[in-house]
């Protein structure tokens, strides 16, 4: 059944089809050849050179436009597209296809509002049917591609048109004749930038008042094939394990085409026209043409990573819209496959036994192992895992790989002694980093033995112990025995001899007998020397043996000082000063010190030597354990006086030193103190006169 949505009595004859749009209820089954229904076309000229294009290639319209099936269809989409042209002229017509439920709802709609199609309420006059136009027409423009007709026929009306493509941006697309009503393009249209224009026309009086409208017009922008494919997400690049089943998805290739996806114009064929190399066969690689799934097709025996001329194949992969036909528009872009490797090869060493000789005493790496393996390089599959399986016991010994070349380095990494074994015999297998696929195992290749001979070193003695200690008191006579020296020789098989010397002696206190090590003293041990620090005494002796060359051992004496009382006590200060008419008599603070230890030092105890003459002058009063005050019984004359004192430690037994304290009385005026010595020692002449007159007297 055929239904015409959009009429108007013909007033004149308008180039183009007669009718824009059809609405056809969808059969159980288009039948070939069958009569669809009847387009009728009309150029106002004859229609010369009539020619029907039609969007589904599953139709065709006949010369006398009769749109017929060319073979038995149950599903032809929603809606067909006939394009018309002849010598003079040239249109669109659409034929919309709906089930036989929809019909009643689709015509209710269609009448009722300003749908889709632009089609006005029956009261109105202007009749504004779509527009449907091909991309990228050729010149001469304007063309003209549709007319809307009104019913108004008052006198001076005029057609408006406005919207996007008219007086809105991109402006200037679309014009209208106010008169007729002609609608023209002027320029070429593109799809990809705009596929539909939604215009409104309206008619004005002769004072541009409207007088119908506005009705919507739509044009639609009809797709033409003028887009290739496009690859935009390269590089494209897979990976796929060696010896994977045929058919093991690699990746996935997706083109773009900016033609209207719903049309065979962007319906996109993938194919590969090209592989490099072609080895071991120039099919190694097949892609779906609908999804763009590149798979492999080889089987998994050839796609052996070591067997191969190369681990990377590059294929040129085709994009072809329009269904793949001839006529379609072509992309490519290259896709590189990448072959990995599986770990299907174990490490292999490249003999049974490796030798290594070492010095004792010696670390460091003594062998390099080295291996074979014929995975990739840049895997976990090659990487080689040393490990030392037997004959370390003491863990003297550790294996690391080196990075760059997979040996195994071997090294000591603690001193080996030639005198408790000279050989050694180690077991060590090789593992990669990554475990093997399950039907490979290590072999006995991958185990191998390594001999190490150890050769003998002259080593140097050995004190014990070392460091020595020991504890003496300080000022011992000379030549006094300090101790004897123990050091032995590690080369036991080789029977030499041991003298000693002094190495580091700071004081020059010590001597060491040249062959039986006992340490004698050559001076008076003093605990107060600046030599000792913390009371113990440092020095270093050397054992050398007989070998050639010699070799030398070092040894450490600490000697422990224990305290004699053999330092005087000190007496600090030795001059006081105070002024001659002073009211504070207390003259002066005195303090002790002593280099010697407790109980060699403190309580100290403070004397005047005895004073002679007729009355005493001062007196010494103690403060504490370390310290007395000087003070004066009387005020004295501007002089300069010395005070003999006594201080005695308590040590046993005590020692006494006497100390002179000199007493300066100055004259003190206005805060001015002169000290001048005018009456000098005036204390010490007046003793020496009554000590003389004493003896005279006697």
């Amino acid at each position: 059944q055929v239904l015409l949505l959009a009429c108007a009595e013909d007033l004149e004859c308008v180039p183009g089809f007669q009718q824009k749009v059809f609405y056809i209820e969808e059969p159980f089954e288009f039948t070939e050849d069958q009569p669809v229904l009847n387009l009728e076309f009309d150029d106002c000229k004859g229609n010369n050179k009539l020619n029907f294009e039609v969007s589904n290639p599953d139709f065709k319209v006949e010369r006398n436009g009769s749109l017929v099936a060319l073979k038995n269809i149950s599903e032809a989409g929603r809606a067909l597209f006939v394009h018309a042209r002849s010598e003079h002229a040239e249109d669109m017509a659409e034929v919309l296809i709906v089930g036989a439920n929809e019909r009643r709802g689709a015509l209710k709609e269609i009448f009722k509002t300003e749908g889709n199609l632009g089609i006005p309420r029956q009261k109105r006059a202007i009749l504004a049917t779509p527009i449907l136009i091909p991309e990228n027409q050729r010149p001469p423009f304007p063309r003209s591609v549709g007319k809307v007709i009104s019913s108004e026929g008052a006198e001076g009306a005029k057609f408006r048109l406005s919207g996007r493509g008219v007086d809105q941006d991109p402006k200037g697309i679309f014009r209208i004749n106010e008169i007729t009503g002609d609608v023209s393009v002027t320029r070429t249209l593109d799809r990809e930038a705009i596929a539909n224009y939604e215009l409104e026309v309206e008619v004005t009086d002769i004072s541009g008042k409207t007088i119908d409208g506005p009705v919507r017009l739509d044009i639609s922008v009809i797709d033409q094939n003028d887009n290739r494919p496009m690859f935009k997400e390269g590089p494209y690049v897979g990976h796929v394990m060696e010896g994977s089943p045929t058919g093991t998805t690699v990746m996935r290739m997706t083109a773009f085409d900016a033609d209207d996806s719903s049309t065979d114009n962007a319906l996109l064929r993938y194919n590969i026209l090209k592989q490099t190399p072609t080895k071991p066969s120039p099919n190694m690689f097949y892609i779906d043409p609908e999804k763009g799934d590149i798979v492999t097709v080889v089987s998994p025996v050839l796609l052996d990573r070591e067997t191969m001329e190369s681990t990377k194949y590059e294929l040129v992969v085709e994009a072809k819209d329009m269904g793949g036909l001839d006529v379609g528009l072509t992309g490519t872009a290259t896709a590189t496959i990448l072959i990995d490797d599986k770990n299907d090869h174990p490490p292999e060493f490249t003999k049974k036994e490796f030798q290594a000789t070492v010095k004792e005493g010696v670390t460091g790496v003594i062998v390099n192992l080295t291996v074979g393996d014929r995975d990739d390089p840049a895997t976990g599959a090659w990487r080689a895992v040393y490990t030392i399986i037997n004959g370390n016991p003491g863990q003297s010994f550790e294996i690391h790989t080196n990075p760059q070349t997979n040996e195994g380095m071997l090294s000591v990494v603690k001193p080996l002694d030639y005198e408790i074994s000279a050989f050694h015999t180690l077991l060590i297998k090789v593992e990669n980093e990554d475990p093997l696929i399950p039907d490979i195992a290590y072999g006995p290749s991958s185990t191998a033995t390594v001999q190490i001979t150890v050769e003998d070193v002259n080593e140097g003695p050995v004190f014990h112990p070392n460091p020595m200690t020991v504890t003496k008191q300080e000022n011992i006579p000379i030549g006094s025995i300090v101790l004897t020296v123990n050091a032995t020789d590690p080369d036991t098989l080789q029977h030499q001899t041991i003298r000693y010397s002094v190495y580091k002696d700071p004081a020059s206190w010590l001597e060491i007998h040249p062959t039986n090590g006992t340490i004698s003293t050559t001076a008076i041990l003093d605990r107060e020397s600046p030599h000792v620090q913390n009371n113990i005494y440092t020095a270093l002796f050397l054992a050398i043996d007989s070998g050639n060359p010699p070799a030398t051992g070092t040894g450490t004496l600490h000697i422990t000082l224990e305290d004699v009382n053999d330092n005087v006590p000190s007496l600090y200060p030795t001059l006081a000063k105070v002024c001659d008419d002073a009211k504070d008599l207390r003259v002066v603070v005195l303090g002790a010190s002593d280099k010697d230890l407790h109980p060699n030092t403190d309580p100290f105890k403070f004397e005047l030597s005895k004073q002679s003459g007729p009355e005493k002058l001062w007196r010494i009063t103690k403060l504490n354990n370390t310290h007395a005050q000087v003070i004066l019984l009387q005020n004295l004359k501007k002089a300069n006086y010395n005070i003999p004192i006594s201080v005695t430690d308590s040590g046993k037994p005590p020692l006494t030193n006497v100390t002179e304290l000199k007493l300066q009385v100055c004259s003190c005026k206005k805060s001015k103190m002169d000290c001048s010595a005018s009456d000098a020692l005036h204390i010490s002449m007046t003793l020496i006169l009554l000590s003389l007159f004493s003896l005279f007297c006697k």
